[in-house]
């Protein structure tokens, strides 16, 4: 009986083909990418290179709006990229700070937000922070209840889906039983 062999060259296809995939993958994958409601509503984690012709051609984002607070990443320039991707395909471009520290987002900057999602010309929009996980979903429930009518438990479990399964705190939780009241 002959001993079966394993081929280098075979090795090394089948080591380039998954390397391929992955960089396909990787390619066409916006990070942490959810849709809320479709042609109204899109959260992701920081886009990045071909993330944002995706947006506007697979999705057609009206407005960008941006969560994460002028101190986070500048020196990486996703910021200007951003502004300047968003300038020059007539995207909106809204900033609507989120500490990072607290993951809450302020009154001030829940009656901003719904401002901005209760006017037609702004949707679709993408909201987006550093990761698309902590302060995004909890903005995300804002709106699901106050726009959407959602009771808390249901925008439980669609802020803990964006969070990508993580259990929302008790401060989380009080807040979005608060809205409901």
């Amino acid at each position: 009986m002959k001993e079966k062999r394993f081929s280098p060259t075979g090795l090394i296809i089948a080591a380039l083909i998954t390397v391929a995939i992955v960089f396909l993958v990787r390619h066409f994958h916006i990070k942490n990418f959810h849709i809320v409601k479709p042609g109204v509503l899109y959260v992701s984690s920081q886009p990045r290179g071909m993330d944002y012709p995706r947006l506007l051609y697979g999705y057609h984002i009206s407005t960008i709006i941006n969560i994460r607070s002028s101190f986070e990443h500048r020196e990486r320039n996703w910021y200007h990229e951003e502004i300047t991707w968003a300038k020059n395909n007539g995207v909106k471009y809204i900033e609507l700070p989120v500490e990072k520290g607290g993951f809450l987002p302020s009154k001030e900057i829940q009656d901003k937000f719904l401002a901005v999602m209760a006017e037609p010309e702004n949707l679709p929009a993408l909201l987006h922070g550093s990761s698309g996980t902590k302060r995004v979903p909890i903005l995300v429930g804002v709106w699901l209840i106050k726009n959407e009518g959602l009771s808390a438990e249901d925008t439980v479990k669609i802020v803990e889906k964006i969070n990508n399964d993580r259990k929302i705190t008790e401060a989380e939780n009080k807040l979005i039983t608060q809205l409901t009241n």
